[in-house]
């Protein structure tokens, strides 16, 4: 019997180990969720931080480091498999609550965003390789779609339990002690519970094909300029995070300003968030008709509930665009992953998924920076004109240059490979 043959892919074949996966997806999720209604209050009014750019500088620290270690998740996970890099960055995730239960300044929240940025970068890019694994080509949307709807429902809840907590109790520590549970038991399941998929992708691939095997640095310029479509979508990714950045830093200060309780906030960034659960069919939609028309619809809808939340007032319409932006990211966000997942060999799969990945969430720094200076020096209200004027540029771009990689339909072709040096002399001998 053939390796191909024993290593049979599926997500119904496979259906233990990939809802385990969906699990620690959905705990991911949590992790970052736990921080979002709380943590950007608790140094407004707890560590008393004035500067709305230095309340920024936990996002910017965040980015910074998930966005390296995408990179480096993906290449290590080709390298070393799935599992041991997942048990590293849930063993990062340990110290997290303490840090936070205990910071007597916001200096040490932005260090402790470092472990944050190191856990979901390893965290999140191995259990989506690992779900790209089992599942198969033809199950691919889905499984990208069913990974980011669990981990961004995670976002959603973590993000309303945490508002709730602090809302009855106070801003810390007990909103964290949810926070640690969570950490400990992802971290026991992927110790003891979750196996290796690699192998899945290695008998997935001809290695024979010229496009196998490509080193790292071939695959880092591939991924970023080499290829029209893939630069297309890294840069919808790297803008796109500007709208969970803003939800992030913006929106909780913004909500509180014009006199929403916490646990309301919470409630609307929680919406905003509970929309990406929609991935799954987005995802599956994606399968049938293309990544490329979900992606462009999703950019502009992003953008223009962004726009729509600073034209309104009131709680219901705050929750109402915040669900209108997060049905747009839902649209967008599991098919621009899966575009580098469609267009790479199966060998180089993990490591161009980590290139795309680092783009991406580049995106929390740079939008981080840029968020936090419109409030400091314009007001709050800047922060998402800038962020939606920006989605709608990226999704012109979008609309121009990717083409599409669906498997069976796509009109998306790789570049022709370099000519071989070794040929070259042969054939001027």
């Amino acid at each position: 019997m053939s390796q191909a043959t024993e290593l049979r892919q599926g997500i119904r074949e496979h259906l233990g180990q990939f809802s385990l996966h969906v699990l620690l997806v959905f705990a991911t999720g949590l992790t970052i969720g736990s921080e979002r209604a709380v943590v950007p209050v608790l140094g407004r009014d707890v560590l008393g931080v004035e500067s709305l750019f230095v309340i920024g500088s936990f996002v910017v620290s965040f980015g910074i480091v998930k966005s390296v270690l995408n990179l480096y998740a993906g290449k290590w996970g080709e390298r070393y498999g799935r599992k041991p890099v997942l048990v590293l960055g849930w063993a990062t995730a340990l110290p997290l609550p303490l840090v936070l239960v205990f910071a007597p300044s916001w200096g040490w929240i932005t260090v402790g965003n470092v472990l944050l940025g190191i856990n979901q970068a390893l965290t999140w890019s191995m259990a989506i390789n690992a779900k790209i694994d089992l599942a198969g080509p033809d199950q691919r949307g889905l499984a990208v779609g069913i990974d980011e709807a669990f981990g961004y429902s995670g976002v959603a809840v973590g993000a309303w339990v945490t508002g709730l907590i602090a809302g009855q109790t106070s801003l810390r520590p007990e909103p964290f002690y949810f926070l640690a549970a969570v950490v400990v038991l992802a971290f026991l399941v992927s110790v003891f519970l979750i196996r290796e998929t690699v192998q899945y992708a290695q008998a997935e691939g001809d290695d024979d094909d010229h496009d196998a095997n490509l080193p790292f640095d071939e695959v880092l310029k591939r991924a970023t300029y080499g290829d029209r479509t893939l630069f297309a979508a890294a840069q919808a990714g790297h803008v796109e995070n500007f709208v969970d950045t803003l939800f992030w830093i913006a929106v909780p200060l913004y909500l509180t300003s014009q006199g929403l309780g916490i646990a309301a906030v919470g409630v609307v960034v929680g919406v905003h968030s509970a929309m990406y659960f929609l991935q799954i069919a987005t995802g599956g939609l994606a399968d049938r008709i293309g990544r490329r028309p979900p992606v462009v619809a999703g950019m502009f809808l992003a953008g223009g509930g962004v726009l729509g939340m600073v034209l309104v007032e009131g709680y219901l319409p705050w929750a109402a665009l915040a669900g209108v932006s997060g049905l747009g990211m839902a649209l967008l966000y599991p098919n621009l992953m899966t575009v580098p997942s469609d267009a790479a060999h199966p060998t180089w799969r993990s490591a161009g998924m980590g290139v795309y990945r680092m783009w991406r969430d580049s995106g929390y720094a740079v939008g981080a920076v840029l968020i936090g200076l419109s409030m400091e020096f314009v007001n709050a209200e800047a922060a998402f004109y800038l962020t939606a004027a920006l989605m709608f540029v990226s999704g012109a771009v979008v609309y121009g240059w990717m083409e599409e990689t669906h498997p069976d339909f796509g009109t998306h072709e790789p570049p022709a490979p370099a000519p071989d040096p070794s040929a070259r002399t042969v054939a001027e001998d």
